[in-house]
């Protein structure tokens, strides 16, 4: 069984619905081994000025969010479960952006960063503006562009999340993000996460997106083909229902594929945890 689950957010973030508290412990029940915080950084949210529902998100307080989970990290690390304090940034290219997250790594020095992309061109790739005048090859051409732009962020990072994350609430018939209709794009992102040696995140949180994890198995087959070997597990839980969610599920498929460990970073370190125990 999958013993951790790195990418979940508490009411620190603007759209988590159980407390830091509630879900440590949570995830402590669920005999969680290495269990992260990544709350959101969502910096890039500001420099487009997005809106959900016609309101700004609120902003983190980050030094509130660190004081809280380090003394959350002190009080299970007797216990038996490594709680790591993590963060997502919101990947987009202005430099301004860039130094704000360099800054705020530097200064809260988190145990490991998650980069992901939510926005593309100013839009946010799970609101139906973003989808406006565009097919669904421009619409998801356009994300994966995105994606591998990422990968230049001028930041330090750990893991790379939820490849597909614009299939989750696209307007089409098929949402399905299919390896084999961007191979070319597919192979260049995966190809730099194998050389730079970067974590590619497994993401059980799918919903509407066509299939059951984010990438889809046909990605996660593709990068083991071209010798990626680092995978982490992430529910993307924002309440305490969700922590683990498919984790099982996703051991299964990850050996079947041929996959051997579950990594876990943290302060430039990895630690590779059996799939299979």
């Amino acid at each position: 069984m999958i013993h951790s689950d790195l990418h979940t957010h508490t009411t620190f973030s603007h759209d988590g619905r159980s407390t830091a508290t509630e879900m440590a412990a949570q995830a402590f029940a669920l005999g969680l081994t290495h269990y992260g915080f990544s709350e959101h950084f969502d910096y890039d949210y500001p420099e487009h000025d997005l809106r959900i529902d016609g309101v700004p998100p609120a902003e983190i307080d980050a030094a509130a969010y660190f004081a809280a989970a380090r003394r959350l990290q002190r009080e299970y690390a007797p216990r038996g479960m490594q709680l790591l304090v993590g963060c997502e940034c919101g990947f987009d290219p202005s430099p301004r952006c860039n130094a704000r997250y360099r800054a705020m790594i530097e200064r809260f020095c988190p145990d490991y960063v998650i980069n992901s992309v939510h926005t593309v061109a100013g839009k946010e790739a799970y609101f139906a503006e973003y989808f406006q005048g565009k097919t669904k090859e421009e619409a998801y051409a356009s994300y994966l562009s995105a994606v591998r732009a990422s990968l230049d962020a001028a930041y330090p990072y750990d893991i790379v999340a939820h490849i597909g994350y614009a299939s989750r609430n696209a307007p089409y018939e098929d949402r399905k993000l299919r390896y084999r209709d961007y191979a070319a794009r597919y192979d260049d992102i995966l190809r730099t996460i194998v050389e730079r040696g970067k974590i590619l995140e497994v993401n059980s949180s799918s919903r509407g997106a066509g299939s059951e994890f984010l990438p889809d198995a046909d990605v996660l087959a593709r990068y083991f083909e071209l010798g990626g070997r680092l995978i982490s597990f992430a529910s993307d839980a924002h309440e305490i229902s969700r922590i683990g969610d498919k984790r099982a599920m996703a051991e299964k498929l990850l050996l079947e594929i041929g996959f051997t460990d579950i990594a876990v970073p943290c302060r430039g370190k990895i630690t590779l945890l059996p799939l299979a125990d």
